[in-house]
């Protein structure tokens, strides 16, 4: 896991790639960098280490422009180095990446790449992107990324800024989560909503394959077939003091003590005060639906699949329906039996965890119910299931999970 910030506006790029790679230090603190465009020409800075090693370093020798990206990585492929930082360039270095996700077939396409006299610098999976945006470059930077992007095989969240093209971001997604927020004569790239709250509350969020265009007053989102997309501003209602630390030393400090106010927001307008009945509107599951259930299977990975053990108790203790767990990333390759009287329930925090993502496919692709426990509004798994019950944990910065696990919890009790 990565995380991607980016800025394009009519100020210094520097300060908001800063800014907002320090609030997704989470998703990775191995190594770190940014690349802005000033004047039109790229220019790049990474290091091994922290976004504080980064500041030293951009100390020593700053960089300018209005337009740039940034990233904090979390190796997958290829050890923490300087070379294996992010950003990644192409061979002239006029093309310039930043990636959060797997490419699975990186291997082929350095392989064809390298017969074509590419030359590569790091061991990373991410490096054959710029290498083969720049194999199909045209003088259209959009073009270029999006013929590129059907070589893929894999998950992506991209965003891509280059010489060719000085004035515009070009972003994609596939599998791991993309939004980009807008404020006056400025925009910005995310991977997650905390980062840019300070910023804006108007957010646009990529769905799974499509490819953007983001400039300082516009954002133009298309499909891989390159046919036009119409995208609806969301206007987010987190308190951006909600995603701060609020003088607790740590982010995992002061998410403890919000699990109370967390499962009382989880709990709010679903038990009736007189007659004691829960209620969940967001199911989406008909009475006669809800009797034909002969069995739950509950679906998960990391700390949601802890939260699914003990719902598997809970269910067959209070609803006395068979109940089992099966991990998210091996579900779609273990042929699990399963049909139209099977309850699928997905549990994630973020709704966009890959492995999750694609059992709930693998769900309904069997003609079972699906529904999720969630945190995050309009999430793809929120999205992709037949209903939802969301948690309203608020942002979740810590690593180790507390509320985000707490009220996961409070949901599959009162499910039960």
């Amino acid at each position: 896991m990565c995380g991607i910030f980016g800025y394009i506006g009519d100020k210094e790029a520097l300060p908001f790639l800063i800014e907002g790679l320090k609030k997704l230090e989470y998703r990775g603190y191995d190594s770190a960098g940014v690349a802005t465009l000033d004047k039109g020409k790229v220019f790049v800075s990474k290091c091994v280490g922290k976004i504080t090693d980064l500041e030293e370093l951009l100390k020593q020798k700053p960089i300018g422009g209005e337009i740039g990206i940034g990233h904090t990585r979390w190796a997958t492929h290829g050890r923490p180095s300087h070379l294996n930082s992010h950003p990644h360039q192409d061979c002239e270095g006029k093309i310039v990446v930043v990636h959060n996700g797997i490419i699975e077939n990186y291997l082929e396409i350095r392989r064809k790449l390298a017969e074509n006299e590419h030359k590569f610098s790091s061991t990373t999976d991410t490096e054959v992107i710029a290498h083969l945006i720049e194999e199909n470059m045209n003088g259209n930077l959009f073009q270029a990324v999006a013929k590129a992007l059907k070589y893929l095989k894999g998950s992506y969240a991209l965003a891509v800024i280059s010489e060719h093209d000085p004035e515009k971001i070009i972003v994609a997604r596939h599998g791991s989560p993309l939004i980009v927020g807008f404020g006056e004569n400025e925009s910005f790239i995310s991977s997650d909503i905390p980062a840019m709250l300070k910023y804006t509350d108007k957010i646009v969020k990529l769905e799974n394959g499509e490819i953007g265009e983001v400039s300082r007053k516009e954002f133009i989102a298309f499909d891989l077939e390159g046919k036009s997309i119409d995208k609806e501003v969301e206007l987010i209602s987190w308190d951006p003091e909600s995603a701060e630390k609020d003088g607790y030393s740590h982010f995992m400090l002061k998410e403890i003590h919000e699990q109370p106010s967390a499962i009382r927001k989880t709990i709010e307008g679903r038990i009736e005060a007189e007659s004691h009945k829960i209620h969940f509107d967001e199911l989406n599951l008909t009475d006669e639906e809800i009797r034909k259930v002969s069995r739950v299977v509950f679906t998960a990975c990391g700390t949601s699949w802890h939260a699914a053990l003990v719902g598997e108790y809970l269910f067959e203790q209070f609803a006395k329906l068979s109940a089992e767990v099966e991990y998210a990333a091996e579900f779609r390759y273990r042929h699990p039996i399963i049909d139209e009287n099977t309850l699928v329930i997905a549990i994630t925090q973020s709704g966009e965890t890959a492995d999750t993502l694609g059992a709930v496919w693998e769900a309904k692709a069997q003609n079972a119910k699906v529904i999720s426990i969630c945190n995050v509004v309009g999430s793809s798994i929120a999205r992709e299931s037949h209903g939802v019950v969301y948690t309203n944990a608020g942002p979740e910065i810590g690593v180790a999970s507390t509320k985000a696990f707490t009220t996961q919890l409070t949901v599959i009790y009162l499910l039960a």
